[in-house]
């Protein structure tokens, strides 16, 4: 594969101009800093960059929109399925590497992606409407009723949760001590099978499900094929966790956009007076925090990228906001426009693995923020937050926010 874009340096930056690129692996960098005019430096001077192994292995940085895009639409030369995450070398491949829905390529994404569509289609999300307003106006109310209220634990962690265990089968009974265990994983940054709870609680699930179907997504993946097969138990687990496991990328998504609108009051404003600004507003959101900041491809054969060679078995890493930041593709691409259009972001991915989840993710969004605009519920920012000190993901890991019912 071959990608003619805008010229481009061929060389590895250096000099006294550029910038520590070596940074953007730096989990304190998202947490405490900015990115931005990193990504931004590589896009102009290094679109194609070589970082060398370390405690990470050797890989590729891409920053351009038009090269992420080409690269997640080659799923070919390009393949997810030896991991869609930079880990350290010591702890080897992701366990999940040709098991789960992430971390699959044709055709047996194909065929897992259609075990599951059917619980996130445009039909079945509509059908989903009712319980999802219903989860929305109960994490409100109890908010509202704290003295303090986190935005992201009490609200968006809450409703993010709630609505895939629905999906899922989890009982209601149930939501408390899974959004607790989920929450010490992300909050620990580590899978979600790393906490044996998780793996008890959804072993158990699925025992149950085996003797007794019901309409649930765990029972489709228990009795529901791939390629003529039953999955085995490992992986209807290890499906479980990335469905859950994506929620995070929603979840920060729902907490950055409450804190863009929040803290670009005049969008908030044009939002409350003009209600069909509310789609382009989720899609400005989405472009506007990126929640997911880097997903990773493995070359399968040679090619080449503005001149620099990619070998077979060579990690290219897609580094999501810096694209969704691009000067050639969006006008002002820092200021928060809840009218832009275009507006062709790719933050939920393009091509075989665009978001299972998206129109589930916007509908959650819809509900939300119609429920803050409706007028029942005052909200105003609470003091500083804190930011996620991840490469996965960015966003607040804390919002502080003052809610109360009207």
């Amino acid at each position: 594969m071959t990608i003619s874009a805008v010229p481009a340096t061929t060389s590895d930056p250096a000099g006294p101009h550029a910038p520590p690129l070596s940074r953007l692996t730096d989990p304190d960098l998202y947490a405490d800093g900015d990115p931005h005019p990193l990504w931004a430096w590589m896009r102009a001077h290094a679109p194609v960059h070589r970082h060398h192994a370390g405690e990470l292995p050797a890989f590729w940085s891409l920053t351009r929109y038009a090269d992420i895009r080409a690269v997640y639409q080659d799923s070919t030369t390009f393949s997810s399925a030896q991991g869609v995450l930079l880990r350290p070398a010591v702890v080897g491949p992701d366990p999940g590497g040709g098991l789960t829905l992430a971390l699959t390529d044709a055709p047996r994404h194909k065929q897992l992606r259609s075990l599951m569509a059917g619980w996130f289609n445009t039909r079945a999300v509509r059908a989903l409407e009712g319980y999802v307003e219903a989860a929305v106006r109960r994490v409100l109310d109890d908010a509202a009723a704290r003295e303090t209220c986190d935005f992201a634990t009490d609200i968006a962690g809450r409703l993010s949760l709630a609505v895939i265990a629905h999906i899922l089968g989890v009982p209601e009974a149930d939501h408390d001590r899974l959004y607790r265990w989920t929450d010490e994983a992300f909050a620990a940054h580590s899978s979600l099978v790393s906490h044996p709870d998780i793996v008890e609680y959804f072993l158990d699930l699925l025992y149950r499900r085996m003797e007794e179907p019901t309409g649930d997504l765990v029972s489709a993946l228990l009795h529901g094929t791939v390629g003529g097969e039953l999955l085995t138990e490992i992986e209807v687990v290890l499906n479980c966790e990335n469905l859950i496991g994506a929620t995070e990328n929603g979840r920060l998504a729902l907490i950055g956009g409450v804190q863009a609108l929040l803290e670009h009051p005049g969008e908030w404003r044009r939002l409350a007076r003009d209600r069909s600004l509310l789609p382009g507003a989720i899609e400005e959101i989405m472009r506007w925090t990126s929640s997911a900041t880097h997903s990773v491809r493995t070359a399968t054969r040679p090619s080449e990228l503005h001149g620099r060679s990619i070998a077979v078995g060579d990690k290219v890493v897609l580094w999501l906001p810096s694209a969704n930041r691009d000067e050639d593709v969006f006008t002002d691409p820092y200021r928060f426009d809840i009218s832009r259009t275009p507006n062709r972001h790719i933050a939920l991915a393009v091509g075989e693995h665009f978001c299972i989840g998206a129109t589930l993710a916007r509908a959650q969004m819809r509900v939300l923020f119609s429920a803050l605009l409706d007028g029942a519920y005052a909200i105003e920012l609470d003091g500083p937050g804190s930011r996620v000190a991840s490469i996965a993901v960015n966003g607040p890991q804390s919002l502080p926010v003052r809610l109360r019912a009207r």
